[in-house]
């Protein structure tokens, strides 16, 4: 197990969810500034999707409402950049669906991110010929590993050429005996080649988790519903940002 001293070495990063477009696009590059000034290092931005089939229906029911006030992606990518814009030392990465990308237009939404320096991406979907579109034009793209640790998507990983993200708690009981911690996930990660960052996401809700992820030793932490179901009340929201990055 890791030292306390070892843990403080490990300064991760919090990643925060934005639901792009809800309730309007111009709220969510507001909120883009309230995050970022409270402290989070990278944003997850989403263009909603007409299909969102992987997403609860919380956030599911945000990109519906986002996409009912509109429907126009050329907008969102506007809304983008003007996060980008207003937030310059704020990594963003975007979460998009293979069968928003197919709406938008591949070549269009390469070249969107290409042009404007934003090369990090969690794609959903089956599409493999798209994904491999994707990577050869450059973008990075992140894998998925569940916390049992399925042989098919460590191979994945090794293939892929983006972050890891790591599934930081067992929902339904998914432990892999050779592996039954996170930390033994994320060191079995490195020790089959991963050399690039292992963000760990789903289940991470407070400081407690934070401090969880960072002595396994994660690069970053995913945070999304916690902060998401505090847009209405502001002050907390920042504190709620300010607790979670200080336990990073």
């Amino acid at each position: 197990m890791l030292t306390m001293e070892e843990g403080r070495l490990n300064n991760m990063k919090l990643i925060c969810y934005l639901s792009n477009g809800y309730p309007t696009i111009e709220s969510s590059i507001e909120m883009a500034k309230i995050y970022t000034e409270a402290g989070c290092d990278v944003i997850e931005v989403d263009f909603p999707s007409h299909d969102p089939y992987l997403e609860g229906d919380f956030i599911a029911g945000r990109m519906r409402q986002a996409l009912k006030n509109c429907n126009d992606y050329d907008k969102y990518m506007d809304g983008i950049l003007e996060i980008k814009k207003n937030n310059p030392d704020t990594h963003l990465l975007l979460l998009a669906y293979g069968n928003t990308v197919s709406e938008i237009g591949d070549d269009k939404f390469i070249k969107f991110c290409l042009d404007n320096d934003i090369k990090d991406l969690i794609f959903v979907g089956e599409d493999i010929e798209l994904l491999n579109k994707l990577m050869e034009h450059g973008l990075k793209i992140s894998c998925y590993v569940q916390f049992h640790m399925p042989e098919a998507e460590l191979k994945a990983a090794k293939e892929s050429n983006g972050f890891v993200y790591m599934q930081a708690k067992p929902m339904t009981n998914n432990i892999n005996e050779k592996y039954p911690t996170l930390k033994d996930c994320i060191a079995h990660l490195k020790e089959i080649g991963i050399d690039r960052e292992i963000y760990c996401g789903v289940g991470i809700r407070d400081a407690n988790d934070i401090n969880m992820a960072k002595l396994s030793n994660a690069d970053g932490v995913f945070v999304g519903s916690t902060i998401l179901k505090l847009h209405d009340d502001i002050p907390r929201l920042k504190e709620g940002i300010k607790e979670l990055k200080s336990a990073t």
